[in-house]
């Protein structure tokens, strides 16, 4: 909650800077970017990026040394930290990832110093953490089992279950019972109406795996000549990748900066685009932010990149109420990026209070799954996980 209050106000002072002068953020992103990579670079060496890829390959790892240099309280504060001013930046950039790699981390240190085993609590940090970043608890239960252990561990199950418990208790304490994007009516009236399923599948599938793809690739720059070269100058790259994000912000009017919350909440209480093409130059701006290697994550964004990709979708069918189609469109490229399905129907459903819905977003899901594996075979990750693991050493054999 503490995170979340910080992400929210570092958005309220960029508005104020933005109001008194929308190109100041030409300097401003670029300088923010290199000033988040060389503090990365030099004083928080594993925050990069979400941090979820993180917390998976720190499941694997056999050594203490190794797990703490992914899971670490100083890891956990210079998270919170470089997160919130990557936002202040205008970085595509959200809270709920990096929230994972915090909640995993505070978990496995209580575990190290009560002589617990480590798998179960880096599990139920997560969960905890995606339970209390957007109040779903189903979903934060469904990410751990599906995306975080891609299993059922019946001896985690009780400590899952309370400790999503008890961050649901927590934040309903302090901030109350509420629907991260409010509540939606839509519904597909007619068979009719079904025809924007696939579009919104299809499209949402395999722009999503590109997205993946690509950033994977950047990942893995070392691997291709024509990236090695421009990927060993990290602050010259992360000057170029805050520029760009901020010409895209000055000619969208601001859409694009930040989390992308407040764009996808109109877009689905009203059909209102904050921009004609948000949903693209949002896309353009979070993959721009996501291979820059600054700390942050891809979870909002991605929510609010569907959300604009639906109102795009909208078009051909005006017939089709908007909010429908932009909870399909949500979904669709939500699984295209994390090729989490069930967990994309979950987290969706809970945040909008849409049941409604539900038979819908499942195909849909299912489409984009299918999408997203023919353009990127791996989910992004799961991946990415590979790359610490990599570097760390010994590894639990599974």
């Amino acid at each position: 909650m503490a995170f979340a209050y910080l992400a929210d106000l570092a958005l309220d002072m960029l508005k104020v800077v933005t109001g008194w002068s929308p190109y100041a953020m030409l300097l401003i992103s670029p300088a923010g970017f290199v000033l988040l990579v060389y503090l990365t670079e030099r004083f928080f060496q594993g925050s990069q990026g979400s941090g979820i890829p993180q917390t998976i390959a720190a499941r694997q790892i056999v050594a203490p040394a190794g797990r703490r240099a992914l899971l670490s309280l100083r890891l956990a504060v210079g998270k919170v930290g470089l997160t919130v001013l990557g936002i202040l930046a205008g970085a595509s950039v959200g809270r709920e990832g990096p929230t994972v790699q915090v909640g995993a981390a505070i978990m496995h240190e209580m575990g190290r110093l009560g002589g617990r085993r480590y798998e179960g609590l880096l599990l139920a940090g997560g969960a905890a953490a995606i339970a209390a970043a957007f109040n779903t608890p189903v979903a934060g239960i469904v990410f751990a089992i599906e995306e975080l252990s891609r299993s059922f561990e019946q001896r985690n199950s009780w400590l899952v279950f309370s400790s999503v418990i008890v961050a649901g208790l927590v934040s309903l304490a302090l901030v109350g019972n509420y629907t991260y994007f409010g509540h939606s009516d839509a519904v597909l009236a007619g068979w009719e109406m079904w025809a924007v399923v696939p579009i919104c599948g299809l499209a949402g599938g395999l722009l999503g795996g590109m997205f993946s793809r690509l950033v994977i690739m950047f990942a893995f720059g070392d691997r291709r000549p024509f990236l090695r070269g421009l990927l060993r100058h990290k602050l010259a790259f992360a000057a170029i990748c805050g520029l760009l994000v901020a010409v895209v912000g000055v000619l969208t009017g601001g859409a694009t900066y930040g989390t992308g919350y407040e764009q996808a909440r109109s877009l689905l209480e009203g059909g209102q685009s904050p921009d004609q093409w948000f949903g693209i130059a949002k896309l353009a701006t979070t993959l721009l932010s996501t291979i820059s290697g600054i700390p942050g994550g891809i979870f909002s964004p991605s929510l609010a990149v569907g959300a604009g990709l639906g109102h795009h979708v909208s078009w051909l069918f005006p017939e089709v109420p908007m909010g429908a189609v932009i909870l399909l469109g949500m979904a669709g490229y939500f699984t295209g990026v994390v090729q989490a399905p069930i967990t994309a129907v979950v987290i969706i459903l809970e945040m909008t209070a849409s049941n409604t819905m539900t038979l819908p977003l499942m195909v849909t899901v299912l489409i984009a799954l299918a999408a997203s594996k023919l353009v990127c075979p791996q989910p992004i990750y799961h991946a990415l996980a590979g790359r610490y693991l990599k570097n760390v050493g010994e590894v639990r054999e599974r």
